[in-house]
């Protein structure tokens, strides 16, 4: 279809050179570009038969920054006409100092108080040294963030940063078929640009963003736990295999570690002492509960 319309080739091709200016304007202000590896569990016949790493592209990407840019616009809009809305804030880490230390680690000194201009140049540069461990520390650095949240927004009010696109101005607007936060920003806007009442009072406003916060986390934490027990009914067959993986944490909770294929991360029992942030190691699979998604391994040395 793109290949024999030249004139759809030019509008993508235009759409491409809006959306790299739009990215390297927010990475100037300091905007922080995350990579994690999402599996996502395969089925055929109510069966888990792989995990499939979800893939970024040029499309994707377009699409994203896009996206992006019509959140701000949107915030900017409701403020100009003097409008309360919902806003997504991801505020200042209260664990910048942790982030801090793991910078140390690679030789990297950012400052004392949070600064994202700051912590997306040591990431860009983790990115460019080690692409195969930097989907692991993207992974550290944003449970290190913490979560977004919703907040209320009343005009002349600052209801806080969204720390990771380093701007004061970002609502969610782009999706309101599968966010509910979303629905209420667009029937904010048209209410706006209608020039009639808002469909909601400031408190009601309030109590919807405290909700969509409240059931965001409740969701997140149902979807880490299903992933968790879709690679356990993959491998819960294959004990004792022998599969190769990098260690993608290590604590004082334990040593954890992923497979190259499946993409299925597990707990190190035996074996562990000594290995550190991206060894490659290799695994032999000891235990998988599907019911509670645990997943053991042994280190072989």
């Amino acid at each position: 279809m793109v290949a024999g319309n030249p004139a759809l080739q030019a509008q993508l091709q235009l759409q491409s050179e809006a959306a790299q200016r739009l990215k390297a304007q927010r990475e100037r202000h300091g905007a922080l570009e995350f990579e994690t590896l999402e599996a996502t569990p395969v089925a055929r016949d109510g069966q888990v038969v792989d995990l499939a790493l979800t893939r970024k592209s040029k499309a994707r990407d377009l699409i994203e920054d896009f996206m992006i840019a019509s959140n701000i616009a949107i915030a900017v809009f409701l403020e100009s006409k003097g409008r309360s809305g919902i806003r997504r804030v991801v505020r200042e880490p209260k664990r910048w100092s942790r982030i801090v230390d793991l910078a140390k680690q690679y030789g990297t000194t950012l400052p004392t108080t949070p600064d994202s201009l700051a912590l997306s140049r040591f990431m860009i540069a983790r990115r460019a040294a080690d692409p195969v461990r930097f989907p692991d520390l993207s992974l550290t650095i944003v449970k290190l963030m913490g979560p977004g949240e919703y907040a209320l927004d009343l005009p002349g009010k600052d209801p806080g940063i969204h720390f990771g696109l380093a701007v004061h101005d970002y609502s969610h607007a782009t999706a309101p078929n599968r966010r509910y936060a979303d629905l209420v920003t667009q029937r904010t806007v048209k209410a706006a640009l209608d020039g009639t009442p808002a469909p909601y009072t400031n408190d009601e406003l309030s109590a919807i963003a405290a909700h969509c916060t409240e059931r965001e986390d409740a969701a997140t934490k149902v979807e880490r736990t299903m992933r968790k027990v879709a690679a356990a009914l993959l491998l819960a067959h294959r004990i004792g295999e022998v599969f190769d993986g990098i260690v993608t944490g290590v604590s004082d909770h334990g040593t954890f570690a992923r497979l190259f294929h499946p993409p299925a991360e597990g707990m190190v029992v035996h074996g562990e002492h000594g290995l550190d942030v991206g060894d490659k190691v290799k695994l032999r699979l000891v235990h998988a509960d599907p019911q509670r998604g645990f997943i053991d391994f042994d280190a072989v040395r």
